[in-house]
C-alpha cells in the first residue's frame, strides 16, 4: 500500500460524495418553490438507499468475480473479503475497501442524475422502489462490462474513464424513458414554469465542479501525473463549455444567463468525463467547447422540436453530453497520455471510434429497454406519478408534509395563499388544502 494513494483517494471519494448535495442544489433552485424539498430530498435519500445497496450486493455485482463476462459473482455480498489490504486487478496501492467506498459515490451520483427528468411529477415511494432495482439492473450491470475485470465492453477495449457511458449516459437517457413513461407536468406548455432559486442552482453548480476533480482525478486511483493531467483537462473542458453555452445563447437569444453558465459548465464536466484520463489539455477545450454548443441546442431546441418534459435536462445534458464525450474520446485519445488506453482517430487508429459508436449505442438501447421494463413491472403494483392535485399543492407538501419557506404563495408555484398558512409540525389534512386551492381560485 501507498500512504499518499490512499490519502489522495480518500479524499477524491469524499468529493465524489459531495458532488450529491451539490446536485440537489442545482436540480433545487431548477424546480418551483412548492417542489423544492421533494427534490432536494430525493437526492439526499439516494445516499442512503444507494450506500445500502451498494454494500450488500450492488459492489459485488458490479465488480465481483466475473460470471460470462456479463455481472459480478456475489462472491463479496456484504462486503465480504472486501477489506484493508489492495486489491492488485482494481488498485493495487490502496485498499480495497476504499476501491469500494469510492466506487460507491459513483453509484449514488448516478441514480441521482436521473431525477431531473421526472422532477415535480413522481411519487415518492414509486421513485424509492424505482431507484434501488434500477441501480441492481442497470447501473450494477454496466459498471462490470466497463470497469469490472472480465467485462465484455472492457475486453472488447472500449474506453471510459471515469463514467461517460457507466454514469452519464445511462442516467441520461433512463431519465428521458421515465419522463415519456410517466408525461409531461400539469401546464407544462401552458403555465409559465421558471427556477425558484437560481443562486441555490449555481451554488450546486460550483460545488459539482469542485467534486469533479475528485470524480475525474481520482479515477487514476493513484496520486500521479496521469491524475494531475486529468484534473487539468477537467477544469479546461468545464470552463470552455462555460463559455461556449453562454456565447452561444447570447447568440441565439440575445442575453447570457447565469442559469446558462451553470449549465455549460455542467455540460463540459459530463463530456470530458470518459476522456479525462486519454485526452491532453488542447482536446479537451475542444471537447468542452463543442459539448457547451450541443448540449445548448439539445437543451433549448430539439426539446422544444420534439415537446418531452425532461424537467431539469438530465437527457439534455448528461444523455447528449456524456455521447459526445464518449464519441470524443475515439477522436482524441492518446497513448503518450496514457499508454493503459489507446489511440483514437487524430492519432492514427479511426478502429477506436467506431469501437466507442458501439460502447454508446449498447448504452443507450440497454439503459433504455431496462428502464422502460422497471416501470412496466412497478406500475402493476403501484401508482408511479403523483396525483393532479399533489402537483398542484406542491409534492413538498403532499409527499413530505414540510415546506420549503416560512411563506409561499401562487406566485411563488403554491396555490396556498398568504392568509391559510399549513403548519408544519401538523399532520396535512388533504380535504384542507383542497378547499384553500379552491379558494385561492
Amino acid at each position: 500500500m501507498d500512504t499518499g494513494d490512499t490519502t489522495f483517494i480518500l479524499l477524491s471519494a469524499a468529493l465524489v460524495m459531495l458532488m450529491t448535495p451539490g446536485l440537489a442544489l442545482f436540480y433545487g433552485g431548477m424546480v418551483r418553490t412548492k417542489n423544492v424539498l421533494s427534490t432536494l430530498m430525493q437526492s439526499f435519500f439516494i445516499i442512503g438507499l444507494i450506500t445500502v445497496q451498494w454494500v450488500l450486493w450492488g459492489y459485488s455485482l458490479s465488480f465481483g468475480p466475473d460470471i460470462n463476462h456479463i455481472i459480478g459473482s456475489l462472491a463479496w455480498f456484504g462486503l465480504n473479503d472486501v477489506g484493508q489490504l489492495p486489491n492488485a486487478d482494481y488498485a493495487a496501492t490502496i485498499p480495497h475497501l476504499l476501491f469500494m467506498v469510492f466506487q460507491c459515490m459513483f453509484a449514488i451520483i448516478t441514480a441521482a442524475l436521473i431525477t431531473g427528468s421526472f422532477a415535480e411529477r413522481m411519487r415518492f415511494s414509486a421513485f424509492a422502489v424505482f431507484i434501488v432495482i434500477w441501480a441492481t439492473v442497470v447501473y450494477d450491470p454496466l459498471a462490470h462490462w466497463v470497469w469490472g475485470v472480465g467485462g465484455w465492453m472492457r475486453e472488447m477495449g472500449i474506453l471510459d474513464f471515469a463514467g461517460g457511458t457507466v454514469v452519464h449516459i445511462s442516467s441520461g437517457i433512463s431519465g428521458l424513458v421515465v419522463a415519456l413513461f410517466i408525461g409531461k407536468r400539469k401546464g407544462y406548455g401552458t403555465e409559465i414554469m421558471l427556477p425558484h432559486h437560481l443562486p441555490m442552482t449555481l451554488i450546486g453548480a460550483s460545488l459539482l465542479w469542485f467534486g469533479w476533480f475528485g470524480f475525474n482525478a481520482g479515477s487514476a486511483l493513484s496520486a500521479n501525473g496521469l491524475a494531475v493531467s486529468a484534473f487539468v483537462v477537467t477544469h479546461v473542458a468545464a470552463a470552455a463549455a462555460t463559455l461556449a453555452w453562454v456565447l452561444t445563447e447570447w447568440l441565439y437569444h440575445g442575453k447570457p444567463t447565469i442559469l446558462g453558465a451553470a449549465s455549460g459548465c455542467v455540460a463540459g464536466l459530463v463530456a470530458i468525463t470518459p476522456a479525462a484520463g486519454f485526452v491532453s489539455v488542447i482536446p479537451a477545450i475542444v471537447i468542452g467547447l463543442a459539448g457547451g454548443a450541443i448540449c445548448f441546442f439539445a437543451v433549448s431546441i430539439l426539446k422544444a422540436k420534439l415537446g418531452y418534459d425532461d424537467a431539469l435536462d438530465a437527457f439534455g445534458v448528461h444523455g447528449i453530453g456524456g455521447t459526445w464525450g464518449a464519441i470524443a474520446t475515439g477522436l482524441f485519445a492518446s497513448t503518450a497520455v496514457n499508454p493503459a488506453g489507446a489511440d483514437g482517430l487524430f492519432f492514427g487508429n479511426p478502429d477506436l471510434v467506431f469501437t466507442q459508436l458501439f460502447g454508446v449505442a449498447v448504452t443507450w438501447v440497454f439503459a433504455a429497454v431496462m428502464t422502460f421494463v422497471i416501470l412496466k413491472v412497478i406500475s402493476v403494483f403501484m401508482q408511479v406519478r403523483s396525483d393532479e392535485n399533489h402537483e398542484d399543492i406542491g409534492l413538498d407538501i403532499a409527499e413530505h408534509g414540510e415546506r420549503g419557506y416560512s411563506y409561499q404563495d401562487i406566485t411563488a408555484g403554491s396555490p396556498l395563499t398568504f392568509s391559510h398558512v399549513v403548519s408544519q409540525s401538523e399532520p396535512i389534512n388533504s380535504s384542507i388544502l383542497q378547499a384553500s386551492h379552491s379558494k385561492s381560485h
